[in-house]
């Protein structure tokens, strides 16, 4: 089979890793890629916003199934322009990926269909918002209502804080034409939940928890995420079930009744308080770094369950996973998520590596004249599977000691909350 991956991320190099296990006789490409996912693929250097250069290479080149990584190409439409190809596409359309595009429409939906989830007033105007802010208490919790790559919520404590969140969204911070809401803030513990659906189905695949701030001890901005682990402690069984029952089926459902169809991964971000589980936000795609940690722990075909999602058959799929904890840790510019040096030599991913149970996903590199070179925010993620929580966070940062580039950053806290 003949199968593209959009996006040049860790997330998608980690789906790279996983085609290429499911298969060897597949014949892979990316665009645009990255030198770690040219070990499995060829990458081919068109950008992920180029829909019609990648239509017309999805033709040429006979392509058969597409796996879109990033929300963006998503939000903007591109599965329903290969789906008019007739081209098998893994990834949400246009309508169904509201659900991350607008967090106002997931919010009607979650309302609609009785999701447990926070209260939440939504504005178009900066003086209609801060003058609310002085009818309600702090923490705020003010959202830009559109994609900001994960850094569009901010908790604020203070008014004045507040406030100037609600400038930065008004003044384009995110793009232009932002509305905002301003949520109830919620008390507990977050956890990351994936399921698959098939538009019919819904398959669980497993919890993760992620850390968003860019400093130890969740201090700091916001970033696009700095490090998680799997499964979390927190996720029983019965958590589960409720997860399942009370917020991904109901969704299903109140999509399926504005006749929307949603193929592909549904992510919920959650708060879970008292083994009770609210709803905060959905992303229509696997999360990055989770998807990481997530798929080194699948034993399953992925290739298989990718088919069996676009095919409409995930009544019948059984997904297996090793029994074993996974970690990524996300290596990152000094100076992310503002400015950040784009030019420093990376070394010992190999040395790394020489461990078993060590991957290590590329995120913001590039080959320049054969040496490879930290270009991004989010540099690198170094993902271990061991036996428990403790065993994998120690080999991570073992392999993290390994690697060398200028400014390297990271946080050496990755899954206190399991600990």
């Amino acid at each position: 089979m003949r199968i593209l991956l959009i996006g040049n991320g860790g997330r998608e190099h980690a789906i790279a890793r996983s085609l290429a296990k499911s298969s060897s006789s597949d014949i892979l490409f990316a665009i645009p890629g990255n030198p770690g996912i040219g070990q499995y693929c060829e990458c081919i250097a068109i950008s992920s916003q180029d829909f019609k250069s990648i239509c017309n290479f999805v033709v040429n080149s006979k392509i058969q199934l597409v796996i879109i990584g990033p929300e963006v190409p998503i939000c903007d439409g591109l599965t329903d322009y290969l789906l008019e190809l007739g081209i098998k596409v893994f990834a949400p359309n246009q309508k169904a990926s509201l659900l991350e595009s607008s967090k106002k429409f997931t919010k009607e939906i979650a309302l609609e269909n009785n999701i447990p989830t926070a209260s939440a007033r939504w504005f178009n105007r900066y003086h209609d918002s801060v003058e609310y802010l002085k009818e309600i208490d702090p923490p705020y919790v003010i959202k830009a209502d559109g994609l900001a790559a994960g850094k569009g919520v901010a908790i604020c404590e203070s008014y004045i804080d507040a406030e100037n969140s609600i400038k930065d969204i008004f003044n384009g911070r995110f793009g232009d034409g932002q509305s905002i809401l301003i949520e109830e803030f919620l008390n507990g513990e977050e956890v990351s939940y994936f399921a698959i659906s098939d538009g019919k189905n819904i398959l669980p695949l497993i919890g993760a928890q992620d850390h968003k701030r860019l400093l130890d001890g969740d201090n700091g901005p916001n970033t696009g995420g700095m490090g998680a682990y799997c499964p979390p402690p927190i996720l029983s069984k019965e958590l589960e079930n409720k997860i399942i029952n009370q917020i991904l089926e109901p969704t299903l459902y109140g999509l399926n009744k504005r006749g929307i169809s949603y193929k592909g991964v549904l992510f919920a971000g959650l708060m879970i308080k008292d083994e009770e589980p609210s709803l905060i936000e959905y992303n229509i795609r696997f999360g990055d770094p989770e998807t990481q940690a997530l798929l080194m722990l699948l034993k399953s075909n992925f290739t298989e369950l990718v088919l069996d999602t676009v095919n409409g058959n995930l009544r019948n799929h059984k997904i297996e996973w090793h029994e074993k904890k996974a970690l990524t840790v996300v290596l990152a510019n000094k100076g992310y998520p503002l400015e950040y040096n784009m030019n420093s030599e990376i070394t010992g991913v190999e040395d790394a590596e020489k461990n078993p149970n060590i991957k290590v996903f590329h995120a913001g590199t590039s080959l320049k004249e054969g040496q490879l070179i930290a270009t991004g925010g989010r540099v690198m993620n170094v993902t271990s599977t061991a036996d428990t929580i403790k065993e994998a966070r120690e080999d991570a940062y073992k392999a993290i000691d390994k690697i060398k580039y200028e400014n390297k950053f990271y946080r050496k806290d990755i899954a206190w909350r399991g600990l």
